[in-house]
């Protein structure tokens, strides 16, 4: 990756025609042949940017172009449109190139499939007596993220989310549609568990009889005692 701090303006033109006065900024130049504009504002948002695929050339400026100021000019072409960022640079602060190498990506904490595996060993959370079945359990439209057995021995299936809206609702009736048809499950319940469940889902679940069920993942996982809180 390049970072150059420059006192540059930025002209885009292609769908649209944008124009960044001069000002000091921050230019970052990555491997995929992105270029982004940032300012030292507006959080992680750039200013301006090409996404890849394209290319980049610098030149000189001409006679009239110099005369205001400018050093070089730095054309960004894409390579499948006619959009162009063009950069014309009066003065560089600090340019410096780093080799970051291939990065692993973002691990999540609290990834749908986590809160699937601890409340798989933590059946209890969903009431006293309930045991495990499967999780994962495979149906032609997908699978069932668990599905447990009540104290009375009745099926009841889960579906796991972060934050439970109107579609994971959605999607747990058709399972339980498709889960009602085997009379070696039926009756099947249904329980829609996630850490931040929207009113308008909680009221749609009600409604088909599907009970709602808020996790805790700091305790779940060991981080947090509920019993010790003050609020």
């Amino acid at each position: 990756m390049r970072i150059v701090v420059a006192t540059c303006s930025v002209e885009y033109s292609g769908r649209l025609d944008a124009r960044l006065e001069l000002a000091t900024r921050v230019l970052m130049l990555k491997a995929d042949g992105s270029v982004l504009v940032h300012a030292d504002g507006g959080s992680y948002k750039p200013l301006n940017w090409m996404s890849p695929p394209c290319t980049m050339t610098v030149r000189e400026p001409d006679e009239e172009l110099a005369a205001r100021g400018v050093r070089e000019l730095w054309t960004v072409q894409h390579a499948k449109s006619d959009d162009r960022l063009v950069v014309h640079i009066h003065e560089v602060h600090s340019d410096s190139s780093h080799v970051l190498g291939v990065d692993p990506g973002l691990v999540k904490d609290g990834v749908e499939a986590h809160l699937q595996k601890l409340l798989a060993e933590q059946v209890d959370l969903l009431g006293a007596g309930h045991t495990l079945m499967r999780r994962e359990f495979p149906t032609p439209i997908g699978p069932v993220d668990l599905v447990v057995r009540d104290p009375s021995g009745c099926t009841v299936a889960v579906e796991v989310k972060r934050r439970g809206d109107i579609d994971g609702v959605e999607q747990l009736t058709r399972y339980l549609e498709l889960l009602n048809r085997d009379p070696l499950l039926a009756p099947v319940a249904g329980v829609f568990a996630a850490q931040e469940i929207k009113p308008q889902a909680r009221l749609i679940a009600q409604d088909r009889g599907i009970r709602c069920l808020l996790l805790d993942y700091d305790a779940m996982k060991g981080t947090d005692d509920p019993q010790s809180r003050l609020f």
